[in-house]
């Protein structure tokens, strides 16, 4: 088993900068692909980023590509989205989630998930 825990979140101006954090435990990652996706009030749940268990391979969604970005620390076993010029359309609850082999957009795909972190951006 995998858990997973998410932090970092919080309420931002537009413009600023977060960084979410995802620790790991239970068992080690390295092999996993990581991803975070977000769900805001009334839409689905909707794909942010992914890293495979190389950092040197990572996928971004159109609307925040160029502004965010995935890493990971495999020795830490902790996962990171650093996300800048924040637009209020970025609020939402901010999930972290795991799985075996290749990474991929689709969260159906992965078995492991955080709890979630709130992220607010004020006009």
């Amino acid at each position: 088993q995998v858990q997973l825990e998410e932090s970092g979140g919080g309420l931002v101006q537009a413009g600023g900068s977060l960084r979410l954090s995802c620790a790991a435990s239970g068992r080690t990652f390295i092999s996993d692909a990581m991803g975070w996706f977000r769900q805001s009030v009334g839409k689905e749940r909707e794909f942010v980023a992914s890293v495979r268990w190389s950092a040197a391979y990572t996928r971004y969604a159109d609307s925040v590509e160029g502004r965010f970005a995935i890493s990971r620390d495999n020795a830490k076993n902790i996962l990171y989205l650093q996300m800048d010029s924040l637009k209020p359309e970025d609020t939402a609850v901010y999930y972290c989630a795991a799985k075996i082999g290749d990474h991929s957009s689709s969260w159906n795909e992965y078995p492991y998930w955080g709890q979630g972190t709130q992220v607010t951006v004020s006009s």
